[in-house]
């Protein structure tokens, strides 16, 4: 007589389907460990900082406005610039507070005539040689600093070249380029890890480049876009934007911003939606996002132009 299903289970290891199996413990996150605080000094008030944090933290917690250029919280720090600069008491030179680590009873000075005066000549030195009339932040630090650019002479040299219109997404207009990097942490391993630009030259005749300085379609570019949303001085531009600043039709006063969400895939990337006059001229992606971190794909950054296709016969 063959054995019933219950009795061919008997003695064997695997459960029987009629006894729930009992749950095992639930598993939990390892606890993290508590972070050690550092007391320093800025501008004559004392502070504590977790250990690990940058001057800039530090200075961002008591609200103080650190001007930055190449600095951004999803990039590594490059420290290009210098506009952040800070006077570090028992330094010879002043340090980038954007990267400099905190130490125990550092005492530091945001706003010393030398600071003033250290910034004030880099932005006048960037001013003096690029196209700022799309930087907007970077004029506004000049005003902060009484910079005079016009010192240095009203020609400015890295103007001369023409912008690089050589595909339908976005333009690369390299005489309002200040050699920040951004655009090439952006594309490589800190975002896209496509590698498709870097810096080629060196000293005066650095430069943002292609690989063998061919056209964009020609290159690595995945049209990602991610460049565009890092630059600070509209060196790198939507194609749509570009068109409409050169017709004189640009006007950010009527301009509009809208967060939705992405519809092409279920990543579920946050977009602001820019308009004017009903019409979408600019997609970004909002940079404290958890999902993003401000990155986008070529659909979630360029593929909304199906909003505005207007149906046959209207």
């Amino acid at each position: 007589m063959n054995p019933s299903p219950k009795d061919a289970l008997q003695g064997l290891d695997a459960p029987v389907a009629t006894i729930p199996v009992p749950r095992g413990p639930v598993p939990q996150a390892p606890l993290r460990p508590e972070p050690h605080w550092i007391e320093i000094t800025i501008d004559g008030e004392r502070l504590t900082v977790p250990e690990g944090s940058t001057i800039l933290d530090a200075t961002r917690k008591l609200g103080i406005d650190t001007p930055t250029l190449c600095f951004l919280e999803s990039l590594t720090p490059v420290n290009a610039c210098r506009v952040c600069v800070v006077e570090l008491e028992g330094s010879r030179t002043l340090v980038p507070a954007c990267s400099r680590k905190v130490e125990p009873h550092m005492s530091i000075k945001t706003d010393s005539e030398r600071v003033r005066l250290s910034r004030r000549l880099v932005l006048e030195f960037l001013a003096s040689s690029v196209d700022l009339s799309t930087a907007p932040a970077v004029q506004a630090y000049m005003k902060r600093y009484n910079a005079d650019p016009e010192r240095f002479g009203t020609t400015r040299a890295t103007v001369a070249q023409p912008a690089k219109v050589d595909n339908d997404l976005y333009v690369r207009d390299y005489s309002k380029c200040v050699l920040c990097y951004k655009c090439v942490e952006a594309c490589g391993v800190d975002a896209q890890n496509t590698f498709a630009i870097a810096v080629a030259g060196r000293g005066f005749p650095a430069h943002i480049s292609t690989e063998f300085d061919v056209s964009l379609p020609e290159s690595a570019c995945v049209y990602c876009g991610n460049c565009i949303g890092v630059c600070p001085t509209g060196a790198l531009m939507f194609k749509s934007e570009y068109d409409m600043r050169q017709a004189g039709t640009w006007d950010e006063s009527r301009q509009t911003k809208t967060d939705t969400i992405c519809p092409y895939c279920g990543v579920g990337c946050d977009l602001t939606v820019q308009q004017q006059d009903g019409q979408i001229v600019r997609v970004t992606s909002p940079l404290d996002h958890s999902v993003t971190r401000g990155n986008l794909c070529i659909k979630g950054r360029f593929g909304w132009q199906f909003v505005q296709i207007q149906p046959a016969g209207k």
